[in-house]
This record gives structure tokens, C-alpha cells and sequence, in this order.
């Protein structure tokens, strides 16, 4: 089965979806993944916040890193071979990449129907004013 790693800057939390500030990128590409691997693909984020040793211990990464820096994150490689920098992956990218068939022409998830479970509108992974979780 063809592995596709996603290689992300530092989030506040493992999607990055949280807070009252919401990238609708990261939205996009969260329900993008979902879609994904409920199509039976392999795709895995790596966030350099939560995830360093992840970074670390692969080669690629570790050389990108010392070379590029963090601006030029994310990185999506496949089965171990880097083929896209400094953007996510669409979803018929990562259909193609992943053997899936095309996807369907579907909406985009709203920011509160792609949030992670706990996540709520008023604060990060719960709520209640705390700070990123």
C-alpha cells in the first residue's frame, strides 16, 4: 500500500483546527485526508510542534529542514519520496497518489463540521478560553 506522509509547520493542535481563528486551508485539507483514508489510503501528519522526533528521525525531513527551514513546510512525500513543498495536497493529488479513484465533486465541510471531536467555536480543542491545546 503506497504511504503518503504530510510533513507540517508547528500547529497549535494536530490539525490546527482550533481556536476562534480557523485556516480554512487546514480545514480543506483535514476533511481532504479524512476523505482519503475512509477510501482505504495511507496518509499520516507529522506536526513539528507535537511530532519533532518524527522530523528528526527521517532523513528527507531532517535535510529539508537544515536546508529550507520551516517556511518551506508542508511537505508531502510518498512512499519516502518528496513530491510537493510549501503547499497540502488537493484531494485528487492525494486520490492519485493513494491508487484512489477521482473524487466525486462534493462541498467543502464548514469550519465547526471539520473541527476535531471537542473542538467548539469559542476556544481550542474545548473551549472555555484555554489557549491551544
Amino acid at each position: 500500500m503506497t504511504s503518503i506522509q504530510i510533513f507540517e509547520p508547528s500547529l497549535c493542535c494536530g490539525t490546527g483546527i482550533c481556536g476562534v481563528d480557523v485556516d480554512q486551508q487546514l480545514v480543506t485539507v483535514s476533511a481532504d485526508i479524512d476523505w482519503a483514508t475512509s477510501a482505504g489510503g495511507s496518509v499520516r501528519r507529522f506536526n513539528l510542534a507535537q511530532e519533532p522526533l518524527a522530523f528528526a528521525e527521517n532523513e528527507t525531513m531532517r535535510s529539508f529542514l537544515h536546508t529550507v527551514g520551516q517556511e518551506g513546510l508542508p511537505v508531502t512525500m510518498v512512499d519516502g519520496a518528496t513530491v510537493l513543498t510549501g503547499r497540502y495536497p488537493s484531494r485528487p493529488e492525494l486520490a492519485k497518489w493513494a491508487g484512489l479513484g477521482a473524487p466525486a465533486a462534493e462541498d467543502r465541510p464548514s469550519l465547526l463540521s471539520a473541527a476535531q471531536p471537542g473542538a467548539s467555536a469559542d476556544g481550542c480543542c474545548g473551549g472555555g478560553g484555554e489557549s491551544c491545546c
